[in-house]
């Protein structure tokens, strides 16, 4: 019951959110709002793919077809818009960029493990595995949402600073996650490195580094879509704020440092990288954090 309530949740959010961002967009051939029909795609894709993957207890393909809708809703959003200016092809080759390599590194990852830990238990209950679908779909909604919202939207603005900068943002986040991501594989893949964990290179300035860069890419997206943006439409720029909350108090942090705390919670090594390194957002290397055994 409790997985069922957070799936209506979700959707709820989710469609509340595309009401928002359609005011002042453009229709879909004279009909409804582009934005609630992308985003009606967007839990219909992920509900589609669970079927199958809950019946083969599989969670091979969640961070796939997460990084698909990505690319799906923007792609149409950017063919079915009636104009398109230098902002809409730069939004939306910022997400597809990086929902592209994201969905790359992740389906190479579970490729090679076979499994994800998250799932263990999700994946045991079908309304349990349906809610983690839907809060797919509700992260690509609210994250993608600003780019989607100025996309579609009917207004048009020539770029500026604040999209210059924006742009400066993204480039350092996407770097920041990518980064991290091929530091924290090497490392794994290293059987030197068996049974330890990272700390090293960035992993040295903050427990996950890889979740600083994906607010910074989000931050840069939100700079960028602004200026077009009408209305309620302004709500759609909370997309950092709310991928900050969700990575640092839902489903990201909270449920790996558990994991971490179970396999070397007690090592001295471990405790004491813990007490040196930030959380999240870095405020320089601690003295002797670079070091691995």
């Amino acid at each position: 019951m409790k997985s069922l309530l957070l799936s209506a949740l979700a959707t709820v959010a989710g469609l509340l959110l595309a009401l928002a961002a359609s005011d002042g967009g453009q229709l879909l051939l004279d009909g409804p709002p582009l934005m609630g029909a992308l985003v009606l795609l967007a839990y219909a894709l992920n509900w589609v793919v669970y079927v199958p993957s809950f019946r083969a207890q599989t969670e091979r393909f969640f961070d796939l077809t997460g990084s698909l809708t990505f690319q799906l809703v923007t792609v149409l959003a950017l063919v079915l818009v009636a104009d398109r200016d230098a902002r809409t092809w730069m939004l939306a080759g910022m997400v597809l960029v990086w929902a592209a390599r994201l969905g790359t590194f992740l389906f190479r990852r579970i490729t090679r493990a076979g499994t994800d830990g998250r799932f263990d238990e999700l994946k045991q209950s079908w309304s349990g595995f349906l809610m983690a679908w839907t809060v797919q779909a509700l992260w690509v909604t609210f994250t993608a949402g600003a780019a989607l919202a100025a996309i579609t939207s009917g207004d048009r603005a020539p770029l500026g600073v604040l999209a210059c900068a924006g742009v400066v943002v993204w480039v350092v986040g996407l770097a920041v996650e990518a980064l991290a991501d091929a530091q924290k594989a090497a490392f794994r893949a290293d059987p030197r490195h068996e049974g330890e964990f990272v700390r090293g290179g960035l992993w040295s300035w903050s427990r996950h580094p890889n979740y600083v860069g994906e607010v910074l890419v989000w931050t840069g997206v939100a700079l960028v879509a602004a200026a077009p943006l009408v209305g309620w439409q302004h709500v759609t720029l909370l997309s950092p704020v709310l991928v900050y909350l969700l990575l640092r108090f839902g489903s990201g942090v909270p449920a790996l440092e558990r994991r971490a705390d179970e396999r070397w919670g007690g090592r001295e090594d471990y405790e004491a990288w813990k007490a040196r390194t930030p959380v999240l957002f870095p405020v320089g290397p601690r003295a002797g954090a670079g070091r691995s055994r």
